[in-house]
């Protein structure tokens, strides 16, 4: 058996039209270990799926023929596997209407191999079993009546409105929400939330902090992320886990 085919990576599936990129992506990921399949379109997908089960989708959202907001829409309702979302829509908007569609994550193109590869690593650990005992792709955190997602990473603000973040945002709300009321220092921020990977951190902690108190604060009452001088930062609401 080849390193490729080894259960240390999920099986990838890239979905898109254009062979330089699927190409281009392929060879990327399978030297760093993956096993990879590709598809140009929505029955190709479905034909490599009836062949090998893939647990990430990589999926493009302008196709001919079916568009990769409904397949994305069909494989959320008929199978538990992880999709990343590319599109050359890369507004806000688009990005959202693709969380909503059943994605994990979206991806502006033109995208780097690099960063694909940061998100399937994020995406790989939001779905690893944690012990003997899988994530129940169920559970969700609430606070102040929003909801946070943290396998399909959807924040909702207490109106249902999907709030988009980034991927530097969401590691550091879910590092906030898993140790609520609690005195967090910079380094401890950085450290918990960006995980092995930090080119989502790259910019100053501070930064993040600033970017997410905006998204949280202008759709809620009261103070959510405290300053504690020349010690860090505390998430004042009570978390629950549901």
């Amino acid at each position: 058996m080849s390193d490729v085919d080894t259960p240390a990576h999920p099986r990838l599936l890239i979905v898109d039209d254009d062979p330089a990129l699927r190409t281009l992506i392929r060879d990327f990921l399978t030297g760093q270990g993956y096993g990879v399949d590709e598809a140009e379109d929505g029955p190709s997908m479905r034909a490599a799926l009836a062949r090998q089960r893939a647990d990430i989708v990589i999926l493009d959202v302008m196709m001919p023929g079916e568009d990769g907001l409904s397949l994305a829409r069909s494989l959320a309702d008929s199978d538990d596997m992880g999709i990343i979302m590319v599109s050359a829509l890369g507004t806000e908007s688009d990005r959202i209407t693709g969380l909503e569609m059943g994605a994990d994550d979206y991806l502006p193109k033109p995208v780097s191999p690099r960063e694909l590869l940061a998100r399937i690593r994020a995406l790989e650990r939001r779905r690893r079993p944690v012990g003997a005992q899988a994530v129940d792709a169920t559970a969700h955190y609430q606070f102040d009546g929003w909801r946070l997602d943290p396998v399909r990473r959807v924040l909702r603000d207490p109106g249902g409105i999907i709030i988009g973040l980034s991927e530097g945002e969401f590691g550091l709300l879910l590092t906030f929400i898993e140790k609520p009321q609690q005195i967090l220092n910079r380094d401890q921020l950085l450290e918990l939330a960006r995980g092995e990977d930090s080119d989502a951190f790259d910019r100053a902690i501070d930064t993040q902090v600033s970017r997410l108190r905006r998204k949280l604060g202008t759709r809620t009452h009261g103070e959510m992320i405290r300053t504690v001088r020349s010690e860090g930062y505390i998430f004042l609401p009570a978390v629950t886990r549901a």
